[in-house]
């Protein structure tokens, strides 16, 4: 299967800038997380980050492209990421055009508070706005999945617990999955998460409780 030479390289620079601007806010901590980007939806090819690379460095040899099967499209020595198969069900099941996946302590701790209920509820935060939910009194709901060992059944539940209209899916103690139309999307769309996230944890932590609303 062939990609074009410039949708080669617009996708490397696109993921690079992107993965760049996440990693200077500590989203990317001992190489951890990932990004994809969306080339073609018929027959579907994605350009997605290597495995075990430092997010902090730019270099044209740490993105590869693969299928609607998560296997390369074009020779390469790079290994895709262990959790390729998690974007290829967002890719499957949304309208997405670009997946960013990070770890951060604020994820991790609301996935953790939160497990047994099955969601993180959020209600009434400004930032709600961020993910192009306008209503009044605005509610959402961010599932939350076990963090199976076996990476085929944590991406076969990540993508049946994805809920369109909310373009989130956390992994227990793991990290979250988040995405949008295009990389600007997907980039304001983890900005307004880790945001609300945050607001969370401290808000948790003030009252004791997690009755926060």
């Amino acid at each position: 299967m062939d990609i074009l030479f410039e949708e080669k390289q617009k996708a490397i620079e696109t993921l690079n800038n992107l993965k760049i601007e996440l990693y200077n806010k500590g989203w990317f901590p001992a190489t951890s997380g990932n990004l994809s980007l969306k080339i073609r939806e018929n027959p579907l090819i994605f350009a997605i980050t290597s495995s075990g690379k430092d997010k902090g460095k730019i270099t044209h040899e740490d993105i590869l492209f693969v299928d609607k099967e998560a296997k390369p499209i074009l020779q390469t020595k790079l290994k895709p990421s262990a959790e390729t198969k998690i974007h290829l069900q967002v890719y499957q099941r949304t309208d997405a055009g670009c997946v960013v996946h990070v770890h951060t302590v604020n994820n991790n701790f609301v996935s953790e508070v939160f497990f047994e209920k099955g969601f993180v509820p959020i209600k009434n935060l400004e930032m709600i706005k961020a993910l192009d939910i306008w209503e009044e009194n605005a509610y959402i709901e961010v599932p939350i999945v076990e963090n199976y060992f076996d990476l085929d059944k944590l991406a076969q539940k990540s993508g049946e617990a994805i809920n369109p209209e909310v373009p989130a899916v956390l992994i227990r103690n793991h990290g979250i999955y988040v995405w949008g139309k295009n990389e600007f999307e997907a980039k304001r769309h983890i900005e307004a998460f880790e945001f609300m996230f945050e607001y969370m944890k401290n808000l948790i932590l003030f009252k004791g409780s997690t009755n926060i609303w």
